[in-house]
């Protein structure tokens, strides 16, 4: 099969590139609503870009109506938020939390999901989450057609689970992924969770 993306619609491409990009790991990510309470939905277009500063990076649609999604304005009017990196027995509850609320309404708080304060954050983390950083808003960019934006966010502090990370002799950080059992994003409906895990030396 070979397909011409630039004959194609921008519904056509997302099907493609959504169903042959994986997996791709999920940014769950909680975010201060207008009136203080906690807005929390999942992304997939998300990863890493930049270890100095430490950067990440979260592109961000709109709504099926075209009005920017709350994820997106919280962070441009008030900067920080926090990433989860959910686990794969909490695939339902994420899923859940990407039905559309009225904007101010709590997925954490409708879905039962626990919080706890995040160690010299103004933002709290999810409670069961292995993972999470504490982040700030560190530049916007609005790309395509439709203005999706682009938020590179810098890391200032991350949580992680005593239970899954340990240091080796020297001191650098081990993180048994096993035991974080990400879950990962696939095409439409599809999730995934790891299995067999691949350990390999890096050439010179």
């Amino acid at each position: 099969m070979y397909i011409n993306f630039d004959a194609i619609s921008s519904g056509q491409a997302y099907a493609c590139m959504t169903r042959t990009l994986l997996p791709r790991p999920i940014a769950w990510v909680l975010s201060e609503n207008a009136d203080g309470s906690h807005n929390l939905a999942p992304f997939s277009y998300f990863n890493a870009v930049c270890s100095d500063p430490p950067l990440i990076m979260l592109s961000i649609g709109r709504k099926p109506d075209g009005t920017p999604k709350d994820t997106r304005d919280n962070i441009v009017a008030r900067s920080r938020f926090v990433v989860h990196i959910a686990h794969a027995s909490q695939a339902e509850a994420l899923n859940a939390s990407a039905a559309g609320l009225a904007a101010g309404q709590s997925e954490a708080t409708e879905l039962g999901l626990a919080t706890t304060p995040f160690e010299d954050f103004a933002l709290p983390r999810l409670s069961d989450c292995r993972v999470a950083y504490a982040c700030e808003r560190y530049q916007v960019q609005y790309i395509g057609r439709q203005q999706q934006a682009l938020i590179l966010g810098q890391i200032h502090a991350a949580y992680i689970d005593d239970r899954i990370a340990t240091q080796d002799a020297e001191g650098r950080l081990q993180v048994d992924a096993a035991r974080l059992d990400p879950l990962c994003r696939l095409g439409g409906n599809d999730y995934a969770s790891l299995h067999e895990i691949l350990s390999l030396d890096r050439p010179d």
